[in-house]
């Protein structure tokens, strides 16, 4: 496994991620949840991303109890706050901000968070005061270093331009080779500011793994067969999505690689990407993954897929 250094930051972090959205404490049973994480550790993977709002905490739960006993230094720790918590408790406030974050440290049974990221931009909250209070957050030791997430291009302007600040040093957006939408502006910025990008759904939440057929139902161990993970995959499991995914496969094994190492190749392969978030329910999904860290491709296979995936794009 290789390690990126994270934007400005002094963190070192595996180029594969092992994310909980919609698996640990949600739609995988705490278990599975160990035997994932202690493949991930296997196979060199240090860095483990959550959010308090994943199974309204639920996910960093398990991740507490998991992590528990094993080396604080062994691994690097992101959580986000931003979505409802409850009725009353969301956003970016200051007060937020506090309340959240000390909720988040006890249920990951930890004194700091490495990466705390803001889940979205709340536009209820004046970025001035959402800054002091992450500020105040790093200068207490609760936090190490900021992140934001699918933040507007403007937002993101406006907090750089900020004085008396500790700086964003990551930003997490969706990116694959299937959605690019931050190469246009928000990775040519964050270039020049010294974040670097955290990505999500690399893998078109398991779409570009080729495990989904346009002619047959999902497999039954998918995520698109398990309701309590598959409300957001709709929009990838269109007929055009998946006959050019099929198209891909000969790239891959053209590149003696299996299609999911691929496409997280292809990922990596941008340098503005220090880590790319991958779910598992199962370890051998965590090797598997994990195995596309240094992976070296002919670029002209990468042009080649590039070519294919624009013509089923969102």
């Amino acid at each position: 496994m290789r390690m990126r250094k994270l934007g400005a930051s002094d963190l070192m972090v595996s180029e594969i991620s092992l994310g909980s959205w919609l698996t640990y404490g949600v739609g995988v049973a705490q278990q599975a949840a160990r035997a994932c994480l202690d493949k991930g550790f296997d196979v060199g993977i240090n860095f483990i991303d959550t959010a308090n709002v994943y199974g309204r905490g639920a996910a960093e739960t398990v991740l507490g109890e998991t992590l528990a006993g094993r080396p604080r230094s062994s691994y690097v720790l992101a959580t986000k706050v931003y979505f409802p918590m409850s009725a009353t408790d969301r956003g970016l406030s200051r007060i937020q901000i506090e309340k959240q974050l000390d909720a988040s440290l006890k249920r990951l049974r930890t004194d700091v968070i490495d990466l705390y990221q803001c889940h979205r931009y709340d536009e209820d909250t004046p970025l001035e005061e959402t800054m002091a209070a992450l500020t105040d957050a790093v200068r207490k030791g609760k936090v190490r270093w900021l992140g934001f997430s699918e933040w507007p291009v403007d937002k993101i302007e406006a907090a750089f331009a900020m004085a008396d600040i500790e700086r964003f040093v990551s930003s997490q957006p969706q990116y694959s080779l299937l959605w690019r939408a931050p190469e246009k502006a928000v990775i040519p910025l964050c270039r020049t500011h010294g974040v670097s990008q955290i990505v999500w759904s690399p893998l078109a939440q398991g779409v570009l793994s080729g495990k989904y057929s346009v002619d047959a139902p999902p497999p039954a161990e998918s995520r698109a067969a398990n309701d309590d993970m598959n409300g957001f995959m709709n929009n990838w499991l269109t007929r055009d999505v998946l006959r050019a995914v099929d198209a891909l496969k000969p790239l891959a094994q053209e590149a003696g690689c299996s299609l999911a190492q691929f496409a997280l190749a292809w990922v990596l392969n941008n340098d503005n990407v220090a880590s790319a978030i991958i779910g598992a329910s199962r370890p051998d999904q965590v090797t598997e993954n994990a195995a596309a860290s240094g992976l070296q491709i002919d670029p002209a296979l990468f042009a080649r897929a590039e070519q294919i995936a624009a013509q089923a794009r969102r």
